[in-house]
C-alpha cells in the first residue's frame, strides 16, 4: 500500500496529473481546494473518493483514494485547532490527515496544535493499524528548550502511542539529522527543510519511503511529495 503526502501550494485541480505517476493509494494533499466547490469537472472526477475539510473552498486539506478505498470521516471536536482530518479506511485503519498551522493562537502555533490534539484525542491513534501524515510545519532543530510541546515532545507522544516515524527508521536518522528536504522555502534551494512525516503504528512493515527532487517539483509546490511503500 503506498500512502502520499504533499503540500501543493494551491491549484491542486491544476496539478493532480502530474502525481498521478507516483500511483499512490491514498493521497493525502495540503492546500488544496475543495473538489466539490470547483467548476472543473476533470479535478472533480479525479476526487470521486475522498474527504475534505479546509476554513475556506480554496485551500483546506483532503484525503484521496485512488484506489477505491472505503474512506470513512471521524467526527472528532477538533475544532479550533487547524487542521486535521481523522478518517478510517476500510473499516480498519485510523488515518489522521494532518496540517498544522498558526490557528490563530498566541502559543500553540504549528507543532503545538498537534500536541493539543493528542491531548484531546489521542485514542483515536492508539491503534495497531493507526497512521498519522502530511505537514507538520516542524522540526526537532526548532526546538525551545523552556517549551512543553516542542516537536521532540510531540516525537515521544507519537511514540508512546506505538507510531513512529517512517522516514527516520528506513534511513536510520534521528530527528534533526534528515538528508532529505521536503520544503524549500519560496522554492529556494539555499533553505532547505523536512518539515512533512509519515508515522505508522507498530504492524506495518515500511518497505520504501522517497521524497521528490526538486528539479522536478519546484515548477508545482515548494514542497516536495514524500510517498511511503507500506504493508500489514
Amino acid at each position: 500500500m503506498r500512502f502520499l503526502t504533499w503540500n501543493c501550494n494551491g491549484a491542486f485541480r491544476k496539478k493532480f496529473s502530474s502525481i498521478l505517476h507516483l500511483d499512490a493509494d491514498i493521497l493525502v494533499i495540503q492546500e488544496c481546494e475543495d473538489p466539490a466547490r470547483t467548476s472543473d469537472t476533470s479535478y472533480r472526477d479525479f476526487a470521486h473518493n475522498y474527504l475534505w475539510v479546509g476554513p475556506t473552498k480554496n485551500k483546506g486539506i483532503g484525503i484521496f483514494s485512488l484506489k477505491e478505498a472505503q474512506l470513512e470521516k471521524v467526527p472528532l471536536a477538533v475544532d479550533p485547532l487547524e487542521l486535521f482530518l481523522p478518517c478510517i479506511i476500510n473499516s480498519k485503519i485510523p488515518l489522521l490527515a494532518v496540517w498544522t498551522r498558526q490557528a490563530n493562537s498566541p502559543n500553540f502555533q504549528y507543532i503545538g496544535q498537534l500536541w493539543k490534539f493528542i491531548q484531546s484525542h489521542g485514542a483515536f491513534l492508539d491503534s495497531p493499524f493507526s497512521v498519522l501524515i502530511g505537514d507538520l510545519n516542524s522540526n526537532s532543530r526548532w526546538d525551545e528548550w523552556d517549551r512543553w510541546w516542542n516537536h521532540s515532545d510531540v516525537v515521544r507522544d507519537l511514540s508512546k502511542l506505538g507510531l513512529r516515524s517512517a522516514y527516520h527508521e528506513f534511513f536510520h536518522l534521528q530527528q534533526g539529522e534528515e538528508l532529505h528536504p521536503t520544503l524549500y522555502l519560496q522554492r529556494k534551494l539555499q533553505r532547505p527543510y523536512h518539515i512533512d512525516y509519515g508515522f505508522f503504528s507498530a504492524n506495518w512493515n515500511v518497505s520504501s519511503v522517497e521524497v521528490g527532487k526538486p528539479d522536478q517539483w519546484l515548477e508545482y509546490s515548494d514542497h516536495m511529495p514524500v510517498w511511503f511503500d507500506v504493508s500489514l
